[in-house]
């Protein structure tokens, strides 16, 4: 226990009195029950036949109120009953009369003392945070007003006719037939997606159906995602969150949802359906159509930090019920004040047990109830302080998910940094089963392509599936999550269309989003009409691409990259619900298009760039040929010493098949303006298949592909990369005898 909060127990501790007894607003609720029936209490919402059980957490509150609401008039309270303390801090109250439908809130009562982390005010409705619905539009909410907020003192104006409303929710769904398609990571493709921008101008959606969760769940996407190779949606924070007062009055709003403040309840704009329990049951089915497409759903998920924000944000949930158990705080000599490693103004202490209890439960309630396949976790190193705050990989929180039945099972994928002075990049740091965005795989392929010297070495290491970052505690190259853009940065199109950001529509004069960027305009900032710019353009972009799915580990596509899609030079787009961040269904750049369709088919193809082990250059006794052998342009070995040479543009890797079921590839990289003769290896009996070349248009040969023998030199263009396979010819004679 902090001395400070040790020095209140002694001088504010408050009387140990209730208060005064609540009114019953007479609106025919039946009897009250504080009878488990000897069951353990569980936090949220339990039906029962004789009524609702509701129950929530608060260590130090001293009273707690249930405040029930009408649910044609959400402002109208119909009744409010005092809640019983429990065991585990656990407050309780059966009502027998509520049912699915019902709109609930509570009340905690407790002293004012903000040095100490202790912010009750009975006057503030609080949402449930294990409620699997929230009733209220994301800006709706009265409480959500700017600083300063008189609203916040003790003495504030009742917000419950505003506040929004936690729902009673009946979980059960038909999901016969549902089977999660349990991609193995080797085969995995992941695609990143925004629910509502997705489809929200699809033209063979229904229109009461685009931008919703049924919209992405419509026939004509699954089989677009089905055509494009992709085995996995990530979507994008699909919990409940909230608009702030910063971005509704610059006429913006949080378009990301990285805002949340239900870690049950599906986000309610999302959906079709306008009744809270339709909206429940339309995320289920979005998930069952998806995996009987054979697609597995992922969510990128808020646990870091809430929409409450700083000390002078709203009071929606856990500043209400227990400031002091659920957020981290620095105790000094000023008092308390929130840890702040997200940027956001919080941190949830996931640590402690009331949160850590919370984030469990939550994500295996996404698993059990609504049957997705794993998550993407926002800031996860956040997530995994311990009770000092520092990063810990044994802390608490990832302690507890390695030895989940549940959780251990599904797909887990970690942002591995936060914004701490201190230990905030922990790329390569989080034990198995954990996967991680790799932002080292990020900043290297974009570096490279763009010409930047000196970065041939790493790029080729990002290649192998970063053995030095994830192979000194023996986790796979699988463990990488390789992406070139995402949600946060420039689309890949803008990556080669603008040297610099282009922000001014966020109304920050510019000075928001990230300035290093590692992206080139080929020569003209913004959309041009010159050929040759367009025509490098294109290059880039298909050899990034291609690269990313030839790289051992797992690649990872922004959606709408295959269609060329276009955020007009804007790398922070968070706040844009409109025009600048929907996929356009109306534009495409079909030859993109096709290209990133063949070359996640290819992918499948060939398991030489799906290994689950790194390269370790010992030789194959079948073959005789190591796993991966560096080329010279000249066909010779690529010794140490040139792999730092400053100005290296082009270089070859000749793969091992790893199974008699494929043939060995070749790999030919140049990233620099000019062309240059390669000479193929092998004997001249020896022949390789054109499989793809990403200078040419259209990369792929249609027909019968190029044949190009042994020691013969191929043309590699510049800008560009090609593969060939070997269709004939002796595999003993292929490498090279030294350097």
């Amino acid at each position: 226990m902090q001395p400070l909060l040790r020095s209140w127990k002694r001088r504010f501790a408050p009387d140990p009195t209730p208060p005064t007894k609540p009114r019953v607003i007479p609106d025919g609720i039946a009897p009250v029950s504080f009878d488990t029936g000897g069951q353990p209490l569980v936090p949220g919402v339990t039906l029962l036949n004789d009524g609702t059980r509701f129950v929530v957490h608060s260590r130090h509150a001293v009273a707690m109120d249930l405040c029930l609401y009408d649910a044609a008039d959400a402002s109208r309270e119909t009744a409010r009953v005092r809640m019983r303390r429990g065991e585990r801090d656990l407050w309780h109250v059966t009502v027998r009369t509520a049912g699915p439908g019902t709109l609930y809130g509570y009340r905690a009562h407790g002293p004012w003392l903000p040095p100490n982390a202790m912010r009750f005010n009975a006057k503030k409705l609080l949402l449930d945070p294990y409620a699997r619905a929230i009733h209220g539009l994301p800006d709706a909410a009265e409480s959500m007003r700017t600083v300063p907020d008189p609203m916040h003192a003790p003495g504030c104006i009742d917000n419950g006719t505003a506040m929004l409303k936690s729902v009673v929710v009946d979980e059960p769904f038909d999901w016969t037939g549902d089977t999660p398609p349990r991609i193995p990571w080797r085969d995995t493709v992941i695609c990143e997606m925004h629910v509502k921008g997705f489809t929200q101008t699809h033209p063979d959606v229904p229109a009461e159906k685009r931008g919703t969760y049924a919209g992405l769940a419509h026939p004509s996407v699954t089989g677009y995602l089905r055509q494009l190779g992709v085995t996995s949606v990530q979507l994008l924070p699909v919990h409940q969150h909230l608009d702030d007062g910063f971005l509704l009055g610059r006429g913006l709003t949080n378009y990301w949802g990285y805002n949340t403040i239900g870690f049950f309840a599906p986000h309610n704009t999302y959906a079709a359906a306008r009744d809270p329990q339709e909206q429940v049951r339309e995320f289920k089915a979005m998930v069952k159509a998806l995996h009987a497409a054979g697609i597995e759903v992922i969510l990128d998920v808020v646990y870091n930090h809430t929409a409450e924000g700083n000390e002078q944000g709203p009071t929606l949930m856990f500043r209400g019920l227990d400031d002091h158990s659920y957020y981290r705080h620095h105790y000094g000599e000023h008092g308390a004040s929130y840890v702040n490693v997200t940027g956001c103004g919080n941190s949830v202490d996931s640590a402690a047990t009331p949160a850590l209890r919370l984030v469990l439960d939550s994500l295996r309630y996404w698993v059990t109830e609504m049957h997705v396949d794993g998550f993407r976790f926002d800031l996860a190193v956040t997530v995994a302080r311990d009770q000092t705050d520092g990063f810990h990989a044994g802390s608490q929180f990832l302690s507890a998910v390695a030895q989940d039945p549940v959780l251990s099972r599904v797909k887990l994928i970690a942002e591995a940094w936060d914004i701490s002075r201190e230990d905030s990049y922990q790329v390569g740091q989080f034990p198995e089963p954990w996967r991680e965005l790799n932002g080292k795989y990020r900043d290297t392929v974009r570096a490279w392509w763009r010409g930047a010297s000196g970065v041939t070495a790493e790029f080729a290491k990002r290649f192998c599936g970063s053995q030095d970052i994830y192979g000194w505690n023996l986790r796979p190259p699988l463990a990488s999550i390789n992406f070139i853009t995402s949600h946060d940065g420039f689309t890949l199109l803008d990556l080669v269309s603008h040297e610099r950001k282009h922000n001014e529509a966020n109304r920050e004069d510019n000075r928001d989003g990230d300035d290093h960027n590692h992206s080139t305009n080929c020569g003209v900032e913004g959309p041009t009409h010159d050929a040759k710019v367009l025509q490098l353009r294109g290059k880039l972009r298909r050899g990034m691409i291609g690269t990313m799915m030839c790289s051992q580990g797992v690649p990872f596509l922004t959606a709408g990259d295959e269609r060329g899609r276009t955020q007009r030079g804007n790398n922070n787009a968070y706040c844009h619900d409109n025009a600048l961040t929907w996929l356009d269904w109306a534009a495409c750049d079909e030859e993109m298009l096709e290209f990133t369709r063949q070359m996640a088919a290819f992918r499948r193809s060939h398991p030489a760039v799906r290994r689950e082990s790194y390269f370790d250059g010992k030789r194959n006794p079948v073959t005789g040929m190591r796993d991966v052998v560096w080329l010279e342009g000249d066909g010779s070995l690529l010794c140490h010493e040139e792999w730092h040479n400053d100005q290296r543009r082009h270089f070859g890797a000749l793969l091992d098949a790893p199974d008699r079921s494929s043939k060995p590839l070749l790999l030919l990289f140049n990233n620099g303006p000019a062309p240059h003769p390669f000479l193929l290896p092998g004997p001249r009996e020896a022949q390789w298949s054109l499989a793809f070349d990403t200078a040419l248009s259209p990369s792929f040969p249609r027909g019968k592909a190029p044949v190009h023998t042994g020691t013969s030199a191929y043309v590699l263009q510049d800008h560009s990369l090609v593969c060939l396979s070997l269709t004939a010819g002796s595999l003993q004679d292929l490498e090279p005898k030294s350097c």
